[in-house]
């Protein structure tokens, strides 16, 4: 087995296409990559991919392989990385910290002013991505320490709770709902849906749940890839997202956001590490988590609506 036949079968998977993953990432021909994938299959001994109508699809094993195979690409690379540190000169040590799209606003200030305390000389990188982007990150070993969900099929991922979030809705400015100082979850129903699945399959996972426990059936229409472009679609379509309550930092002019009625779902904020990075600030900054929560609830970057009538998110 080679590292291109992992790499051909990530892409496939991902792609859910053997045409569009020979275009746009392999640049291969489509037969050359059929080809491929059946020497991958009679060596391991088991079917991976099953050919659909409309692309591929993976079997139960093909499943299995993935994460295997998306595990050991991360850990060549690493290798790889660490290798050619060996001979680079000496360089000033480096942090990098990824956050959430929007939430650096709420975190960002106390966090560097705990890693500056820790660690005067050292610098510090700010990435800003998806949660799965950003847990990717972690086990590659390209960031120290994130913010963001307790995304499943981790490898050597370690979370620490930080804070509870509810969800709000994002409607246009002018929808029927707009209006309204609350939203009952029935009238949500009536309406068209615009997931983030693919940007943020916890929060999917957390509006799956609140809908089987409401009794409504979301009418799902179409699947934004980032949360701006959820809030995009809204504007531009009519129907209504569901976001935690921090992308109100971010609402573009043409949508509102509305508070739920009823039992209020929540989404878990964390912090995310690799368990096997050794660096002393990482652990040093780990020590102070309970600090950095108690400094930013004191503080003025909450959301507003989390500070009326003295609230706060439980953390």
């Amino acid at each position: 087995m080679e590292l291109r036949h992992l790499r051909y079968f990530i892409a496939v998977a991902e792609e859910g296409s053997l045409t569009n993953a020979a275009e746009r990432r392999l640049h291969t021909t489509q037969p050359s990559l059929s080809r491929q994938l059946r020497d991958l299959e009679l060596e391991i001994g088991v079917k991976l991919l099953e050919r659909k109508t409309r692309g591929v699809a993976l079997t139960a094993a093909g499943r299995v392989f993935l994460d295997h195979a998306r595990l050991a690409l991360m850990q060549i690379e690493v290798a790889c990385d660490a290798a050619r540190g060996t001979e680079r000169p000496e360089e000033k040590p480096k942090f990098v910290i990824g956050f959430l799209l929007g939430q650096e606003a709420i975190w960002l200030s106390e966090s560097l002013r705990i890693l500056r305390e820790e660690a005067r000389d050292v610098e510090i990188t700010l990435m800003t991505k998806s949660s799965p982007e950003l847990a990717v990150g972690l086990m590659q070993g390209k960031i120290d320490v994130a913010l963001l969900r307790r995304e499943v099929n981790t490898v050597g991922l370690a979370f620490r709770f930080l804070s509870k979030e509810p969800l709000i809705a994002i409607l246009p400015t002018r929808h029927r709902l707009a209006g309204l100082r609350t939203v009952p979850p029935q009238d949500l129903a009536r309406e068209s849906f615009i997931s983030t699945a693919r940007a943020a399959p916890v929060l999917k996972s957390v509006i799956d749940h609140y809908a089987a426990k409401t009794g409504i059936t979301l009418n799902e229409h179409y699947d934004a890839e980032t949360l701006s472009g959820g809030m995009s679609l809204v504007a531009s379509t009519g129907g209504f997202t569901l976001l935690p309550l921090y992308a109100q930092n971010a609402l573009i002019p043409s949508v509102v956001a509305r508070p739920l009625r009823g039992e209020i779902p929540t989404i878990g904020l964390m912090m995310g590490y690799n368990k096997s990075n050794t660096s002393p600030l990482l652990k040093r900054f780990l020590l102070r988590a309970d600090q950095l929560v108690s400094r930013v609830s004191q503080g003025d970057a909450y959301p507003r609506t989390w500070k009326r009538g003295g609230r706060k998110p439980s953390v």
